[in-house]
């Protein structure tokens, strides 16, 4: 992709993003992005053939951005200039999170959030199953590995609205303290 087609895309991912900050995703048409992005209608369809195409290349570009990040400890964004990558890829996530690189945040938590948190929790999902699941097993070999994956996955995405609701009140270090904590034991 060419640097004036990325900087097309990058203009529809940012009229999106601005108008699910107002609106609901049902309600948000591709005449408004447009109209947002500054661009024609063949210049959208050149990108994405629908609004649901968008909203996944929008999904997949966020959530494999910071799930990849997290996974990958030296891709650190000037995170620890002048500290020790952190031990868990939980709270090397949350400070992705914490950094809220494309309103991420804002997204989790607008009138559309359901969608969003359903991307999130199922990128969620791989980075538990290789991190965690994969490794660390130890206890509960009864239980389906995919329960396990599904329960750590929903309860990490539950506390990431906890911490949203509470104004970010914890920070990274502490609330990867506290998930460690519940979820270590049924590991």
């Amino acid at each position: 992709m060419d640097r004036r087609q990325q900087k097309t895309r990058e203009a529809i991912f940012h009229a999106f993003s601005t108008l699910l900050e107002k609106k609901s995703y049902n309600h948000i048409t591709v005449q408004e992005i447009l109209d947002t992005a500054n661009i024609g209608r063949s210049t959208f369809y050149a990108h994405f053939e629908t609004k649901d195409e968008l909203l996944n290349a929008v999904c997949k570009e966020l959530f494999g951005h910071i799930i990849d990040s997290a996974m990958d400890k030296t891709h650190i964004h000037g995170l620890y200039s002048n500290e020790e990558l952190p031990q868990s890829v939980f709270c090397h996530l949350l400070q992705h999170l914490q950094e809220n690189d494309n309103n991420i945040l804002g997204l989790l938590s607008c009138e559309s959030s359901e969608i969003f948190l359903r991307y999130f929790k199922d990128s969620l999902n791989e980075l538990v199953q290789t991190q965690f699941i994969n490794h660390n097993r130890k206890r509960n070999q009864d239980l389906p590995q995919e329960f396990l994956v599904n329960h750590i996955s929903g309860s990490f995405v539950e506390m990431v609205l906890w911490w949203l609701k509470d104004k970010k009140k914890h920070t990274p270090e502490e609330l990867d303290y506290y998930f460690r904590a519940v979820i270590e034991p049924i590991l």
